[in-house]
């Protein structure tokens, strides 16, 4: 995206005046250099409009806009560091001028010079308040900084104009307010920059990551794919791994093998990413002995994969609780921003019996990310050892709703009902739950209830059970 910014930036500004390439009598008017190197930089004669620029500068030394066309010019030749200098010069000859800042912002950041860059950015603001290039462009650089409130402010500056807001500007808007929080906001923000362009990868690609945290994945991988289309070179591989990412959470492990498999040279900030899909897409059992070895062995090689100790934790969440529990905690150190970790460490806290603790994270989890459903189960585990069955009840009713297909809640929003002495609800679940239950899977479960419904409806004929059904204390 800034390296867009930086050729539209370096556009002339415009064409004064159609003229011979030659110098003649005029060459000693400055104006008329200049209007000479704005004709040969409309026509792309970038070489001819530098030598326009450098006499123009040497007749008439403080001339801003012939040095801000020059940096323009040698930008077009890849000689960069001139063009810096000439930005510079503009900028210093210009107080009150935002786009010299601006274009030697891009320059620099384009040389992985930001803490400098952004200085420059924030003048440019002072100078130009609406200025959508530097509010786009200081916003990417503090979302990648990771103080997402900061760029999501920034955006909607941007987008508050009526007049030349972008998909790319929505998307970029959204994104911000995805990693601040903000999901509602960035939905809508996403909506609009597909509205204006449907192929917008980055829309494509938040939309994707909203579609695959409410647990729709094949959505997930329709929008990746498209995104992946649309996208930079430079963007391939982050797109490649979370098209392979959601493939896998889709069931689809064939493609997502194929598509690891033609990631043959990656970017050392995604290979941590690719090792820990390889090994969940590995023929053996993800919960095996052997594939633990493996994964120890890869960990050696790289501690601060984050990824990794996740994917030991759960590999040993049945096995070895501790063990679990020790490796989400080294995930969750390594990134501690990362849900999926989190839910992991909480996930293995119930595992360890350690309710009390897995409730107040699971709870934490729930806030940030409202449709984690694995987080909602364990939470509903959880309240219900903890006999906090009212609480438990709300966890198992979300989780029916978003799984009615899924028999066994029944029983437990039943049993909760039960438990609570709210017998003619525990009745009618219980009923729901034999419905919909499977002989084989259910078993267990179909016997308790068999044996409970005949004093259950006992107890109702009797009238006893709570009164104030749902009101009381627990």
């Amino acid at each position: 995206m800034l390296g867009a910014l930086l050729i539209v930036m370096c556009a002339s500004i415009r064409t004064f005046a159609q003229v011979e390439n030659g110098f003649d009598d005029e060459a000693a008017d400055p104006v008329k250099l200049f209007e000479r190197g704005q004709d040969a930089h409309q026509k792309n004669n970038h070489q001819l409009a530098l030598k326009c620029y450098t006499e123009a500068l040497k007749l008439r030394p403080e001339f801003p806009e012939a040095e801000f066309q020059k940096g323009a010019a040698l930008v077009s030749l890849n000689r960069l560091a001139e063009a810096e200098a000439a930005f510079q010069r503009a900028a210093e000859l210009r107080n009150d001028w935002a786009l010299p800042r601006i274009n030697l912002a891009l320059l620099l950041i384009s040389a992985n010079r930001t803490g400098e860059a952004e200085p420059l950015l924030k003048r440019a603001l002072e100078i130009d308040v609406k200025n959508q290039t530097a509010l786009l462009t200081l916003a990417t650089l503090r979302l990648r900084a990771g103080t997402a409130r900061e760029a999501a402010a920034l955006m909607r500056r941007a987008t508050e104009t009526s007049e030349g807001v972008t998909a790319a500007m929505w998307a970029l808007r959204g994104a911000a307010e995805r990693a601040a929080g903000d999901k509602a906001s960035a939905a809508i923000s996403i909506e609009r920059a597909l509205k204006l362009d449907p192929d917008d990868a980055t829309a494509r690609a938040e939309r994707a990551e909203m579609r695959a945290e409410a647990g729709d994945y094949p959505g997930a991988v329709e929008d990746i794919r498209v995104a992946l289309k649309a996208s930079l070179p430079s963007e391939s591989a982050r797109l490649s791994l979370r098209l392979a990412r959601f493939l896998l959470l889709a069931g689809n492990k064939d493609e997502a093998r194929r598509v690891l498999e033609r990631l043959t040279s990656l970017p050392s900030e995604y290979a941590r990413e690719a090792d820990a899909l390889r090994l969940e897409l590995a023929d053996a059992g993800e919960n095996t002995a052997e594939a633990r070895a493996v994964i120890e062995k890869l960990i050696e090689r790289d501690p601060r994969n984050a990824a990794l100790w996740a994917r030991l934790g759960a590999s040993y969440r049945i096995a070895d609780p501790q063990k679990s529990l020790d490796s989400y905690r080294r995930a969750v150190e390594i990134e501690p921003a990362n849900v999926d970790y989190a839910t992991g460490y909480a996930a293995a806290l119930v595992q360890g019996r350690r309710f009390e603790q897995a409730a107040t994270i699971l709870r934490r989890i729930i806030a940030a990310a409202p449709e984690n459903y694995v987080a909602h189960a364990n939470l509903a585990a959880a309240l219900d050892e903890l006999k906090r069955f009212r609480e438990a009840l709300a966890e198992y009713q979300w989780i029916s709703r978003k799984r009615p297909d899924l028999a066994v809640t029944n029983f437990f929003i039943a049993r909760a009902h039960d438990m609570l002495g709210e017998y003619k609800e525990a009745l009618a679940a219980y009923e729901t739950f034999l419905a919909k239950a499977d002989a084989q899977t259910n078993n267990l479960e179909i016997e308790k209830v068999k044996l409970r419904l005949p004093s259950l409806r006992k107890q109702i004929a009797r009238g006893e059970g709570r009164k104030d059904q749902g009101k009381g204390k627990r």
